[in-house]
């Protein structure tokens, strides 16, 4: 075993937070400078972007930057504070006071339990006048929210309740694994760990989802089947088509599909469709249009069935060319290798000597420390370099869905995306090379104009 200084320990891991923090902020401020200059649409987004919409994104992107580094500042400097003030140890002691009084201390288990649930409760409570702010204020701002405050509140709880539900009997296992897994405990670990992002992938969208948002089957028309057979034509075994509500919260747009072997289902965002469409689904169902539903921005919003089709073929396209399988296993590889790390540093004293914890080891704090600050280096070049990966993998499904004869409607669609989600398209070059897993929308579009 490496002998660890506590000292050296903390000062490495306090330095690399602010070198981290000082690269995030120079490249934000780079990205900034370029929302504040570019005010005039380019010639190169020409028929892509006018005037009045370039301006509203641009806004809109210079609002969310500018109240991102705020909140960027305000995280830092209190993750500073709270490890100075050995905060994890002043949490897991409020845990083991609160074990005492109700006759239950010594059980690790449980005080790991209480101690998450109290850390928790602490960054809800530090995060929600910033999530209040973010909604409320700049995504009304610019016609994204579609929240009233009780859906919001309801919405929060309803989170907070069932990720402690969730997050519960994880730790849980996670804990009794490490006692009882002996010195190859990191290789039960990650058996552990696959079968619960199995598992949570198989039960969440059809158990967890439906909680929060309304799931309806897409009814029968000239799009359901225009979709069952894009389908069929790539052998993709689709099981059910849905349509999530997803306008209750925003006019966001989206579109996804899950499941394993022969039970795929797709999902559709109501916001990714035309108000046409999202009338049909209302019907459907029995329930009424309220003009309220058909505001002026949502009226011009959504994409045809043309253009539906080919951003599901460039999803298809994903499923095709093994790009989940490819993340999964590559996710697996990454979850292996911090597991081993922590059962090498697990037993460190010096380690949790530099959080405060003088007289014990608890195994989860032992975890957090080793994911959250040791591994925060060798976290951060893994995922700029998935970042790279994953915009070869959009280029490919572009490609994918271009070969299907869609390239012309994929462009059409991803302006109007862009668009609607007043996402700004341009970009400081080494902003968006590490902030991007999605190329920018003028990449995609000239990778696209190869297809005529």
């Amino acid at each position: 075993m490496v002998e660890l200084n506590a000292e050296h320990i903390f000062n490495g891991v306090l330095a690399f937070m602010w070198l981290e923090f000082l690269w995030e902020a120079y490249i934000g401020s780079r990205q900034r400078k370029i929302y504040k200059t570019q005010t005039t649409v380019p010639k190169e987004l020409t028929g892509i972007l006018d005037e009045e919409t370039f301006t509203k994104a641009r806004l809109y992107a210079l609002d969310r930057s500018s109240f991102g580094s705020i909140q960027g500042l305000f995280s830092q400097v209190l993750s500073t504070g709270l490890l100075f003030a050995a905060g994890y140890k002043i949490f897991w002691d409020l845990a083991g006071d609160s074990l005492v009084s109700l006759d239950y201390s010594g059980y690790e288990i449980l005080q790991s339990l209480l101690f998450s649930l109290y850390l928790s409760l602490f960054s809800t409570v530090i995060s929600t006048p910033f999530t209040v702010y973010s909604t409320f204020v700049i995504e009304e701002r610019h016609g994204f929210n579609k929240q009233t405050a009780g859906f919001f509140v309801k919405d929060q709880i309803k989170k907070f309740i069932i990720g402690q539900l969730i997050q519960a009997p994880i730790l849980a296992g996670i804990i009794k694994i490490v006692y009882w897994g002996g010195d190859h405990f990191y290789l039960y670990l990650w058996l552990f760990a696959m079968f619960m992002m199995l598992f949570l992938m198989t039960v969440y969208p059809d158990f967890i989802a439906p909680l929060f948002d309304k799931y309806t089957p897409l009814p029968e028309g000239d799009l359901k089947t225009g979709i069952e057979e894009l389908a069929a034509s790539v052998e993709f075994p689709l099981y059910k088509l849905y349509v999530v509500e997803g306008s209750k919260r925003s006019s966001h747009s989206n579109a996804y599909f899950y499941g394993f072997y022969k039970f795929k289902r797709i999902v559709l965002f109501d916001t990714l469709l035309e108000i046409s469409e999202r009338k049909k689904i209302k019907e459907s169902i029995g329930e009424e249009w309220k003009e309220s539903d058909e505001d002026e921005k949502s009226a011009k919003a959504g994409c045809n069935k043309d253009e539906i089709l080919a951003v599901l073929g460039h999803e298809l396209g994903h499923w095709k060319l093994n790009h989940i399988l490819k993340n999964l296993i590559l996710a697996q590889v990454q979850i292996f290798l911090m597991f081993l790390l922590f059962a090498f540093l697990s037993k460190s004293k010096p380690l949790y000597v530099a959080f405060g914890f003088t007289d014990s080891q608890p195994v989860l704090i032992g975890l957090m420390i080793v994911l959250q600050y040791i591994l925060a280096p060798y976290s951060a070049v893994v995922n700029f370099l998935m970042t790279v990966l994953s915009r070869k993998f959009e280029f490919q499904a572009d490609t994918f869905a271009a070969e299907l004869g869609r390239a012309d409607a994929l462009k059409t669609a991803l302006i109007k995306l862009n668009n609607d989600n007043l996402s700004f398209p341009i970009f400081d070059w080494l902003y968006s090379a590490w902030n991007h897993s999605h190329p920018p929308l003028l990449e995609r579009i000239e990778a696209l104009n190869k297809y005529k």
